[in-house]
Order: C-alpha cells, then structure tokens, then sequence
C-alpha cells in the first residue's frame, strides 16, 4: 500500500508529535508499504523518512523546485520526483496515494489534506484521508467541520472522504482495515 503522508517540515515540533511521525514510518517498512511524502528535510517529514528508512521502506518523495533552491531536499527517498511547483506535487500524490495520513502540520499540511479530501468527494482519488487528531491538535478542525454541518455546508459524504483518529494504535487500526 503507498501510504501518503502530510506533516509538519518545521523543526519546532515536539516530541511526542515526532515519536509518532517516527513510528509510523517504521510501521510503514515493517509492514512492506512503500511511503510517499514531500521529499523535504526537517521536522516531522525528517522522522517519518528517518523511520520508514530504518525498516529499508520503499520512499517515494515528491518534491518541488522552490524546496529543492532552499536545499531542503531529504537523501533518504529511494525514489525523488522533482516537480515545478506545490499543485504539480499534490496532483502527483494524488496520483500514488492509495491512502492519506495528515500528521501534525502547518499551512502546507491543511492544504495538502483538504484536497485529498476535496478530490475524493468528487471522486478524483479512490484514497481516503485519516486525520490524526493527538493532542488535541486538529480540534479546531474537527469544531469547523461541525460548523460546516450544522450550517448546511457539509454532506453526508463528507465522512466517506476522511476519518479522524487520536493515538498512534487508532491510525494502525484504521490502516489495517
């Protein structure tokens, strides 16, 4: 299964946000699955790889020139794809992805995820997106979404699209299924 993963590049995240980057990485290659990602240094994209490539994981990173001329370009992909700009990669994720995580993340990762999502709805992608909600994190997002029904704006489709997990084990579960 190529698992895509959306998170944080920042190299100001906590631990507990980068032990779970790091685990699920490792999972990935423990399981035989090949991991798809930004192909950037820091953060949590760092620990995910770092992971991935512990466990000799098949990584396919995607990533655009404007990271590449910041040399922000990670060496642990086994296979790099540069593209011209962010909609030429979220076109090619969309392309490899049979499934989306979005971890921990700042504007890039929300971007990323809410077109995963926005693909599915209109049936671009067959890949589901899961939301990994720790902390707290994304409540804020969940709140929104809530708003989005109660107001009229969501579907009842809308929950086909994505699922929202809380711990490490409830990603595992909901990629195993």
């Amino acid at each position: 299964m190529n698992i895509a993963v959306f998170c944080a590049s920042s190299d100001n995240v906590g631990s507990e946000y980068r032990q779970l980057a790091h685990s699920l990485g490792e999972w990935i290659g423990r399981k035989g699955h090949v991991l798809v990602y930004g192909g950037a240094t820091g953060g949590l994209m760092d620990e995910v790889a770092g992971g991935a490539h512990s466990e000799n994981a098949e990584i396919v990173g995607i990533i655009p020139q404007s990271v590449i001329d910041r040399g922000r370009m990670s060496d642990l992909p086994t296979e790099l794809l540069k593209v011209s700009d962010l909609g030429e990669r979220k076109a090619m994720l969309k392309e490899y992805a049979d499934v989306f995580v979005a971890l921990p993340g700042g504007f890039g990762t929300l971007d990323e995820m809410m077109d995963a999502i926005s693909a599915r709805k209109l049936a671009e992608t067959d890949a589901r997106t899961i939301i990994v909600n720790v902390n707290g994190f994304y409540d804020g997002l969940e709140m929104l979404i809530g708003r989005f029904n109660a107001d009229g704006l969501g579907k009842p489709v809308d929950a086909e699209c994505y699922s929202i997990v809380y711990s490490f084990d409830e990603l595992i579960e909901e990629l195993s299924r």
